[in-house]
């Protein structure tokens, strides 16, 4: 069998399928997290599969202490102007806190939204208790990732960034939890700062793909915020591996300007009409 024939062809545009055959040829999936057009247009050449509008865009960009305050129009915004920069990838807009607790109706209504605005996947957070929300959004033509383990969203009732799933009855409920996502109707599930053990545990009884982020090496595919992988910020999670030092250089640039503009060096007639 030819290599050609083992593996599908490298999508022109990334779909839902194509996730799926990811898992069944063991081709590990990768997602970024994107928040503006200029910056998913890069991921997008990059050949980064699935650009992530995360809610995390409280934290990154809008300078909060957690995603709790973003709101729906938040992130309505950022995924319009990630699809208008994305070509290639699949774009995935988180479901921010408090726009689909309160009933399946309520998660269709905040999903469809999101997809209006150019979303082909929305991702929420939570297990069992979210089954209905995502069976809702499911059934009805709007694809859903799933997201267990720890969820930020719920950092308050879980005290803090925590691991989860450590010990055989926490590890069961998180398994029931990714079990339940699946049974539901969602596409993919994100496992966030579980043991690798379990991640791969789960990752071995799904059919569906699992994204790991802080979940070690033996999910189907990684997530990570890209303004860690990155280093944009002085501190990063323990599970991150910076990928460059894209803070250090923009701070440099931005001080080689003052000192250009203070010492008169630019602008120059050649800078000028």
């Amino acid at each position: 069998m030819t290599e050609s024939a083992k593996k599908p062809a490298r999508p022109r545009r990334v779909r839902i399928a194509h996730l799926h055959e990811a898992k069944t040829h063991g081709d590990p999936l990768t997602m970024l997290t994107a928040y503006d057009a200029i910056v998913a247009s890069i991921f997008d050449r990059a050949g980064v599969d699935m650009l992530l509008v995360g809610d995390s865009i409280g934290t990154t960009m809008f300078g909060e202490a957690n995603t709790l305050g973003v709101e729906l129009a938040d992130m309505v915004r950022a995924t319009k102007s990630v699809a208008k920069g994305t070509e290639r990838a699949l774009v995935v807009a988180d479901l921010p806190f408090g726009t689909y607790e309160s009933s399946p109706e309520q998660a269709f209504a905040s999903a469809a939204q999101l997809i209006k605005a150019g979303a082909h996947a929305v991702k929420l957070e939570g297990g069992v208790r979210v089954a209905d929300q995502i069976r809702q959004c499911a059934t009805h033509g709007i694809p859903v990732i799933g997201h267990i383990g720890f969820t930020p969203q719920a950092e308050n009732a879980l005290s803090g960034p925590r691991i989860q799933g450590r010990g055989e009855e926490a590890a069961d409920r998180v398994i029931e939890d990714a079990v339940a996502v699946q049974e539901a109707g969602a596409s993919a599930v994100v496992l966030e700062m579980v043991p690798a053990e379990l991640a791969e545990r789960i990752t071995s009884i799904l059919t569906i793909p699992t994204i790991g982020i802080g979940a070690g090496p033996g999910t189907d595919g990684q997530v990570l915020v890209w303004t860690d992988m990155v280093a944009m910020t002085d501190w990063q999670p323990s599970f991150v591996r910076i990928f460059g030092e894209i803070g250090t250089a923009l701070q440099g640039a931005a001080t080689d300007y003052v000192d250009a503009v203070k010492d008169r060096s630019f602008p120059t007639r050649e800078h000028s009409f």
